[in-house]
């Protein structure tokens, strides 16, 4: 099931409307060119999770877009009619932790041709079961080549490579090809050799030391201004971290670096933490350690809000 709520000036908590009913023109520019943006988040028990921070990032995405959208209240009030609708409509079983969680996507497109006028939308759905699947037995992933240097974003701020846009033809055609090559997902690299994210995701290695005597864990992510989107659950997760002792760190990030880790993980915020398994057939770290990270640092973004 899926319930969708329009942002509409007529409807102060947004308008609910029928997911079976055509809703948008065909010659909506979000349809016809991928010209918009979203953002998914997820709704635990009924309250949306980071949501300030998917609301930043979106508002930084439209500028980007040069894309007028509604203000932040407006889309907390259609985000709380679409859990509350889905919730009353299609009651949800719990996850392991015994929470029940809903997704909550929010869209804007530039709306039809020649109108003037954005289109705004929330959805909410349920959480594919595979995600809490690849959360418990790891994902199997493929190095690609995403086709740009590391520094691109800075020469060619068109390209928009820091925004959220519904333009995600090469990351599903991405994921086709892993899928077509037995492995569950992909990072990307540059064309000078940095690892920059996943189609959906961003990336996080952990390295474990001894300094004199004592433990060091460190949790490391490529260089934000590599032309990678920024992470709301990656930036969640870092703040919890740093709070329980974890040294961070941002790359550059090299391929070597991910088979030399302790542990990699793939992170959004409906998927989570993933721990990766394999990296072109290469195991990465050893599968108790990966086991122990993940759980601890799962607690730590359970805690988030």
């Amino acid at each position: 099931m899926t319930v969708l709520v329009f942002l509409d000036p007529a409807f102060p908590d947004g308008r609910v409307a029928d997911s079976g009913t055509p809703a948008i023109l065909a010659t909506d520019q979000g349809v016809t060119r991928g010209d918009g943006i979203f953002e998914s988040l997820l709704a635990v028990n009924g309250t949306p999770r980071k949501v300030q921070a998917h609301l930043d990032r979106m508002a930084r995405s439209a500028r980007s877009l040069d894309l007028d959208i509604p203000d932040a209240g407006t889309w907390l009030r259609a985000i709380s009619t679409a859990a509350a609708t889905f919730a009353s409509a299609s009651p949800q079983g719990p996850d392991e932790h015994g929470n029940t969680n809903i997704v909550i996507k929010l869209i804007a497109t530039r709306g039809p041709e020649g109108a003037n006028a954005t289109t705004a939308w929330v959805q909410a759905s349920a959480v594919p079961p595979l995600l809490a699947e690849q959360r418990e037995k790891g994902l199997d992933v493929l190095l690609l080549d995403r086709g740009y240097d590391s520094t691109i974003s800075h020469r060619a701020p068109w390209l928009l490579l820091g925004a959220k846009t519904l333009s995600y033809a090469v990351n599903m055609a991405a994921l086709r090809h892993a899928h077509s090559h037995g492995a569950d997902d992909v990072i990307f690299t540059s064309g000078d050799g940095h690892v920059l994210e996943g189609p959906t995701s961003s990336v996080l290695l952990a390295q474990l030391a001894d300094r004199g005597g004592a433990p060091v864990k460190r949790l490391i992510t490529p260089n934000l201004d590599s032309g990678i989107l920024p992470g709301t659950t990656q930036g969640a997760l870092f703040a919890a971290a740093k709070e329980a002792g974890w040294e961070l760190g941002y790359g550059p990030v090299e391929p070597q670096d991910l088979f030399d880790a302790d542990a990699v993980w793939l992170i959004s915020s409906i998927r989570l933490l993933a721990p990766v398994n394999t990296i072109d057939g290469r195991a990465v770290g050893t599968a108790d350690v990966r086991s122990r990270l993940t759980a601890e640092l799962s607690a730590l973004l359970a805690q988030t809000h």
